[in-house]
């Protein structure tokens, strides 16, 4: 059986982790039906995935956080840019909040707009839905 057996870089392991969240937000959204394009580079538009319905486009962005509740505060770091929405996932626990892009400053996670969900395909894509 394969076994890894040199050590990870802890930046490196890190950046593994968060690409395995948009991973799962890729694999949801493609069983349900969207084109889903990946950017070869997100720096300066901020958009980790990019979805299609075919005549319309939406551009996502995934951030993980150290959320101790869910009335966590995250920065705005996508100002000026055109990204429609963005999936938070609490590295410390298996839920996650779907919420519209922002143009505040900060906002906590369990704000009115912002959908929570489960860590799971159906409760994602209902939020999702939902915005």
């Amino acid at each position: 059986m394969p076994r890894r057996l040199t050590q990870t870089k802890p930046g490196t392991h890190q950046a593994m982790k968060n690409t395995s969240y948009e991973s799962m937000v890729v694999s949801w959204l493609m069983q349900d039906g969207w084109q889903v394009f990946l950017p070869i580079l997100d720096h300066g538009h901020q958009t980790d995935i990019l979805i299609s319905d075919g005549p319309s486009y939406y551009r996502i962005q995934v951030k993980t956080v150290e959320a101790s509740g869910e009335d966590h505060v995250v920065h705005n770091a996508w100002k000026g840019s055109n990204v429609d929405v963005v999936v938070y996932f609490a590295r410390n626990s298996n839920w996650g909040v779907v919420a519209p892009a922002f143009e505040d400053e900060t906002r906590p996670l369990n704000h009115p707009e912002h959908r929570k969900f489960t860590q799971d395909r159906k409760e994602f894509l209902r939020e999702f839905h939902q915005l």
